[in-house]
């Protein structure tokens, strides 16, 4: 088998600086694999020291082809492949019907070696299938969650971007590999300046948590069976300034208002003032952590009356309150300027 020589960069084991592989299977997801890249380089950008190595393996060494046609040629194969402080599996869209029994050992004997694991996309469903995530809790792109949970019915399965439970690493594919890798930044490095940096390098609006929810499209979760309900939240989304009554939105889709309440309460398990309530408040809860538009401002802009009955439904709902929300988002040197400004509007 031929294999390529590896970048001296990729040798090298500086004492103090943490080296990730990422396997690439193939029809990998180039989308996830380099939104899980770039936050380690921006990292070493941003604190001007190399914090990260990182290299990239395959199979058996070879060149492997991503889902749009971008191939790649890896630093390793698994056999080749160095010490590493933690192994990302780079999933493919579809999960392949059969994973090699010898990358599901490899993975195993990595994990007996104390390294980290994570999964990118689909990458969850390969350590699924190699007995790792048992106990854990984990996270995939929502397209695969009903398959995961199919084959493996006890694993602990989230609908949040991402989840970092221990030494597992997970995240649902597309750009949350940026907001994984900024958290796996702050959490190891210990310096949260570093990874708002790097999050204002890469132009990203705000840090996302692991309590942030994929966002799961209504028509995907009703099909194409329930029009008038899809259409009503659909107005629901581009009214929460100023919120439409229950009334006004039966008029608009030509329905009573109990046949929209019937709706709501068969398919969505809720009325519809609570469904919009959630809407606004999951609105107000993005504005808070990646903007700075003040508290006053986000209430208003979310369809609330006062800063007192925002604050009040938002402890309600996330058990916390707006001030707080947002300076646990803010970088430290901006917490107590936040702080003050918080206490002055009595949002706490």
């Amino acid at each position: 088998m031929n294999t390529p020589t590896p970048p001296s960069a990729a040798v090298r084991r500086t004492p103090g600086t943490l080296h990730y592989g990422f396997l690439l299977v193939p029809g990998f997801t180039l989308i996830g694999f380099s939104s899980a890249v770039e936050p380690l380089r921006m990292a070493n950008l941003a604190s001007d020291s190399v914090l990260f190595h990182w290299s990239t393996i395959s199979p058996d060494g070879g060149m492997v082809t991503s889902s749009n046609g971008v191939s790649i040629q890896p630093d390793w194969a698994l056999d080749q492949a160095p010490p590493l402080d933690a192994v990302f599996v780079c999933g493919s869209n579809p999960i392949p019907a059969r994973i090699p029994p010898y990358c599901l050992n490899w993975l195993r004997r990595q994990d007996h070696l104390g390294t980290a694991l994570g999964g990118i996309c689909t990458g969850s469903y390969w350590l699924a299938r190699a007995g790792l995530l048992n106990g854990y809790r984990c996270t995939l792109h929502w397209e695969d969650t009903e398959r995961l949970l199919t084959d493996f019915p006890d694993i602990i399965v989230s609908k949040h971007i991402y989840e970092i439970d221990r030494n597992r690493y997970t995240c649902s594919g597309g750009i949350a590999p940026v907001d994984m890798m900024i958290a796996l930044i702050n959490q190891q490095i210990g310096n949260l300046e570093i990874a708002a940096k790097v999050s204002e390098l890469m132009i990203c609006e705000r840090i996302r948590s692991t309590q942030d929810p994929q966002r799961i499209p209504l028509r995907q979760q009703l099909g194409t069976s329930q029009p008038k309900l899809t259409e009503v939240v659909m107005l629901m989304e581009n009214n929460l300034e100023e919120p439409l009554t229950k009334e006004e939105l039966a008029q608009f889709i030509h329905v009573s208002v109990r046949q929209l309440e019937r709706l709501f309460q068969e398919h969505l398990k809720c009325t519809p003032n609570a469904y919009y309530l959630e809407l606004r408040l999951l609105r107000a809860r993005q504005l808070l952590r990646g903007t700075e538009q003040s508290i006053i401002d986000i209430a208003a802009g979310c369809g609330f009356v006062s800063v007192t009955h925002f604050t009040h439904r938002y402890r309600e709902f996330f058990g916390i309150t707006p001030g707080r929300e947002r300076r646990a988002a803010l970088p430290v040197k901006a917490q107590s300027q936040a702080a003050v400004l918080d206490q002055s509007l009595h949002s706490d």
